[in-house]
């Protein structure tokens, strides 16, 4: 459990773990404030987007849609490696999911079944929105699935937290499929090996 990081602090995290960082429109200041706390902090959440194209997918994510305003995450992953800086606290991400889960991630344990929708996500993790159709046959290119890694790994190796406080959509919100096409296990033994 954490204060949240300063936008400068986050944009130096990234950087030290050698990401590239793109700077997008307000997003120091672009955030959910007023609907919800932001912190304290536990985790990191990785989906993906359902969209094609960087250049879409960075608006969608910034701007939102009807019905669900932007910010839709903290940084947008795109199949270059490239992280675009879209929010800056809280953002429309996690949404409800289980508080069961939440309470592993706080004491980095082995996940449970989600099945509940009773504890604001919205609040607790950094997400990261990655560019695939979802699908399972959408390739992750490597550059893209190296900046997943690092984006994660920067978050856990600022605050001291291991591979366990990153989790997947799916892990977190009953119905959800996100990240699709790649295990979220395999994903965190790959940040376990960078945070070493």
């Amino acid at each position: 459990m954490a204060p949240p990081m300063s936008a400068d602090q986050f944009l130096a995290a990234l950087r030290a773990e050698g990401l590239r960082v793109v700077e997008v429109g307000e997003w120091r200041t672009h955030n959910r404030a007023g609907h919800g706390a932001w912190g304290p902090i536990n985790g990191v959440m990785i989906h993906h987007t359902a969209t094609e194209g960087a250049d879409a997918t960075v608006r969608v994510c910034y701007d939102g849609y009807e019905g669900l305003p932007g910010p839709l995450c903290h940084g947008v992953i795109t199949k270059d490696g490239t992280v675009h800086l879209v929010g800056n606290g809280r953002a429309n991400h996690a949404g409800a999911g289980d508080g069961d889960v939440l309470a592993a991630v706080i004491a980095e344990k082995r996940l449970p079944p989600c099945d509940e929708a009773d504890t604001d996500g919205n609040a607790r993790f950094y997400g990261f929105e990655c560019e695939n159709l979802g699908d399972g046959a959408d390739p992750w290119p490597d550059a893209q699935l190296e900046a997943i890694e690092r984006a994660a790994a920067a978050i856990c190796r600022h605050y001291g937290w291991t591979e366990r406080s990153v989790i997947g959509h799916k892990e977190w919100q009953p119905g959800k499929v996100d990240p699709r096409g790649f295990t979220m296990d395999w994903l965190r033994g790959r940040i376990a090996e960078l945070l070493k």
